[in-house]
């Protein structure tokens, strides 16, 4: 298949809108106090770059940075931590704003709950959020990676004590056999794919990624005129989404979701527009790992439906642009560390607007010197040695 841009545009004139009041100012405020009681919590920094945006032909870019999360390289954390501190707090009848880190780790809570097994499926960053969480509790965590994993973030999610391993399978793959494992083992299931039954989880995962949101909020010295949301499943870019559209309602920022070709399960979806989940399935073997999922989260999507306006399907050598582009900023600009999966927006506008084929897409998106531009790079280097291939040999070229 040829690598190529694909642009479904949605039209947002239905009645029947997604409530994200679950995702608003108010949720995203109590959900960053419950990260703030982590002594290791600080705000990651919002980086500005005027002389990249000038050389691109845009009015200002904005970029947070995750990889300086929890010592993490990654904002994956936020989600699992938050989820399971709502389970506990759920277990224990209470709530969350009742317990903070420091309660969480007590010894008084620990005899309360017993011994807990958490399991998840992850390309990396994930998974390393829940064994840190879990290994925090002193609790224990099972992770199963797909085929193709790097074997650095395999080591860094065993590093956190969990019992991890690669096996054979796709992403969603694996996520069906953290499922069936759950069920025969009664262990806890921390995944931001939902489905019918399974829902509590993958909604506060999404909430805790709310912190996010919230901080960029305080930290942009102006309102966005887009905002550009790299996609998995779905559940980071619908929780973003949801959060900028309750807090600016009708005059939210336009929102796009980028996706890989290899794994574009939202842009079909979107593209189809007919009430049902579209599938990927196969290897999906993109470099965009942590993008490389092929059934959307449902209620990642539900949010999307209403309130993302753009959902694009791009090449692989996109990531790989953005990782030189915010590795190497114009000017003065400082640099950010920036993996496949974080990069993808930033290489998706670099390459519209450097792209002449591409003209067409930079008017429909509305792209030009008075626009705004957000973007969440949301992991650093965790794959070092593609890091390094991408960004000092000039693996993956542009147009290639």
């Amino acid at each position: 298949m040829k690598e190529e841009f694909k642009l479904v545009q949605l039209k947002h004139d239905r009645e029947d809108k997604y409530n994200v009041d679950f995702l608003g100012m108010e949720e995203a405020k109590k959900v960053q106090q419950f990260h703030a009681s982590f002594p290791i919590y600080k705000k990651t920094p919002l980086a500005a770059l005027p002389e990249t945006a000038k050389e691109l032909g845009l009015g200002a870019m904005y970029v947070k940075d995750e990889s300086y999360r929890f010592g993490l390289n990654a904002f994956k954390v936020l989600g699992g931590s938050y989820a399971i501190g709502s389970y506990l707090a759920k277990k224990l009848g209470m709530e969350i704003s009742e317990l903070p880190y420091e309660k969480m780790i007590s010894d008084e809570v620990r005899e309360k709950l017993g011994e807990i097994t958490f399991v998840t499926a992850t390309d990396g960053n994930h998974g390393r959020g829940v064994a840190w969480t879990a290994n925090q509790l002193k609790q224990h965590s099972v992770v199963y990676m797909p085929k193709g994993s790097a074997e650095e973030r395999l080591k860094n999610i065993k590093a956190e004590g969990a019992d991890a391993s690669i096996t054979d399978l796709n992403y969603d793959e694996a996520v069906r056999l953290a499922n069936s494992q759950a069920e025969k083992n009664g262990w806890v299931m921390v995944q931001d794919t939902a489905w019918e039954g399974y829902e509590d989880i993958p909604t506060w995962i999404m909430q805790g990624y709310g912190t996010m949101g919230f901080e960029a909020k305080e930290q942009l010295p102006e309102k966005p005129t887009h905002i550009f949301l790299q996609a998995g499943v779905g559940s980071m870019a619908g929780a973003i989404t949801g959060f900028f559209a309750s807090v600016y309602g009708k005059e939210k920022p336009i929102i796009t979701i980028v996706e890989p070709n290899k794994a574009d399960c939202l842009f079909r979806t979107a593209e189809a527009d007919d009430g049902e989940l579209h599938f990927v399935t196969g290897d999906m073997n993109t470099i965009m790992a942590g993008l490389a999922c092929g059934e959307p989260c449902s209620i990642g999507w539900n949010v999307l439906r209403s309130y993302a306006d753009n959902f694009i399907s791009c090449p692989d050598y996109t990531a790989a642009k953005g990782m030189r582009v915010l590795g190497n900023p114009a000017g003065e600009d400082g640099k950010v560390v920036s993996g496949e999966s974080g990069a993808a927006g930033v290489g998706c506008v670099a390459e519209i607007m450097t792209n002449p084929d591409l003209a067409d897409l930079r008017e429909k998106l509305k792209l030009d010197e008075n626009a705004k531009v957000l973007f969440f790079s949301t992991e650093g280097d965790t794959d070092k040695e593609n890091y390094r291939a991408v960004v000092w040999d000039g693996k993956y070229p542009s147009g290639k």
